[in-house]
């Protein structure tokens, strides 16, 4: 008889990986809410799609390592990645770029590595990048949100599923609109105030839709830190690192400005970002000043390119830059163990 297994610790109790995940996928609603108000059934279409393909994969691999299937898949980690992922992606996706996506996630994010708990990078960032250097074009194809140029472009289920399933329907010119971090990253002659005033892309204070998209996660991620799944340190430290960047290299309001601190924090997925993927336990860092310093590189090199790189945002590279750094930064962050001198860090001449 084959036994699972299982590492320590085995006391249940509210903090259990089940619980935890189930909260974190709760603290999404209101994102969830905004987006299919301002872009139709397109994002519960994805969400649907992505979960059933993530549960397949993860059965299928776990059924090729001889691991118990029902016993991983109820730890709710796939469902979530699946969910993480589905919101990243454009509402009106292609199925197929659902399925490539959230298969490389689960398959190589986490499962090639030893599923949850060993697997060094985002699983959900990891899929996203992969489908957006594959397939550009489809990745920033985001519909206009509501009352984009008083053109109603949100689709029923059925226009819906039939947009994400290829057998597109008539829609209006105006459907698809570039993003508010297009329209910064490629002006050249406009004045803020111009650019504000001539593009429906930008909002009161960031881009058009996504301030209430970003304020929703934000509302979810307080949540999380109310039930304390996890500390404030990364979401802060991500978060004032990209306003203290923006703010440094504001440069006004002329043609070459990057954006003002509120303009970055409202638009993208700065929120999403902060308090659902740099929180991830498993592949960030796991110390106190380790955490505020992976959420500050972060915020720092989703800001880079966002100003001088080459995609509009930077937030799922710079993750997946700094997962790379979070043993470094757990090797010179360990905190002093009680009744112990201060540890040694760093690497030592004789070593």
């Amino acid at each position: 008889m084959a036994l699972p297994r299982i590492t320590s610790p085995h006391a249940t109790g509210s903090n259990r990986t089940q619980k935890v995940m189930q909260l974190v996928l709760l603290a999404t609603l209101p994102g969830v809410l905004v987006l299919t108000w301002l872009y139709g059934f397109g994002t519960l279409i994805n969400l649907c799609w992505a979960t059933v393909v993530a549960l397949g994969c993860e059965a299928a691999v776990l059924r090729l390592r001889q691991r118990p299937v029902g016993f991983f898949l109820r730890d709710y980690s796939a469902v979530l990645t699946a969910v993480l992922l589905a919101l990243a992606l454009p509402p009106y996706s292609p199925w197929w770029l659902t399925l490539v996506a959230t298969g490389f996630a689960i398959v190589f994010g986490k499962q090639l590595f030893g599923g949850l708990g060993q697997n060094p990078f985002n699983p959900a960032m990891l899929g996203y990048v992969v489908a957006l250097i594959s397939f550009p074009v489809e990745m920033t194809s985001w519909p206009a949100p509501r009352g984009f140029e008083a053109v109603s472009p949100t689709l029923g289920l059925l226009e819906g599923l039939q947009r994400i399933l290829g057998f597109t329907a008539d829609l209006p010119d105006a459907w698809t609109q570039a993003t508010a971090l297009d329209a910064l990253k490629t002006n050249k002659s406009l004045t803020i105030a111009e650019l504000w005033a001539g593009n429906p892309a930008f909002g009161s204070l960031g881009g058009y839709g996504s301030e209430a998209v970003n304020l929703a996660f934000l509302a979810g991620g307080l949540f999380l830190l109310y039930k304390r799944v996890f500390t404030w340190h990364a979401p802060v430290g991500m978060l004032a690192a990209m306003a203290l960047m923006s703010l440094v290299f504001w440069n006004g309001a002329g043609s070459d400005s990057n954006g003002s601190p509120l303009f970055h924090l409202l638009t993208g997925a700065s929120m999403f970002g902060a308090f659902f993927i740099v929180t991830d336990p498993v592949s960030g860092a796991t110390s106190v000043r380790g955490r505020l310093i992976f959420g500050a590189g972060v915020g720092v090199l989703a800001y880079i390119i966002r100003a001088w790189g080459g995609y509009p945002d930077g937030v799922a590279f710079a993750v997946l830059l700094m997962n790379l750094t979070a043993p470094t930064i757990d090797y010179y962050t360990r905190p002093r163990t009680y009744g112990h001198r201060q540890p040694e860090r760093g690497f030592k001449l004789g070593d």
